[in-house]
């Protein structure tokens, strides 16, 4: 029996491969932050109401403070909602 981490089944194991995410919002055809256009907005909020972190979206740092003050403008204007029950 060995207790050094090592995994009894034999064999090699690839380490997890994970995708590098790409912003969104930065590309050729990308969509445009406004606050009027609510069905984008809703996709980067939680179905609570709350705005969900870029490490989740991968937007990138200056598109996430536009987008959050998108939100945050379309909750004012009443096109969006602060809070859902």
């Amino acid at each position: 029996m060995s207790y050094g981490g090592e995994r009894s089944g034999g064999g090699q194991r690839r380490p997890f491969f994970r995708r590098k995410k790409t912003c969104p919002f930065s590309g050729a055809n990308a969509p445009k932050i406004d606050y009027k256009d609510v069905k984008l907005l809703q996709r980067f909020m939680s179905e609570r109401g709350k705005i969900v972190p870029s490490r989740i979206t991968a937007v990138s740092t200056g598109k996430q403070r536009l987008l959050a003050k998108a939100i945050k403008r379309a909750r004012y204007m009443a096109l969006l909602p602060y809070v859902v029950k």
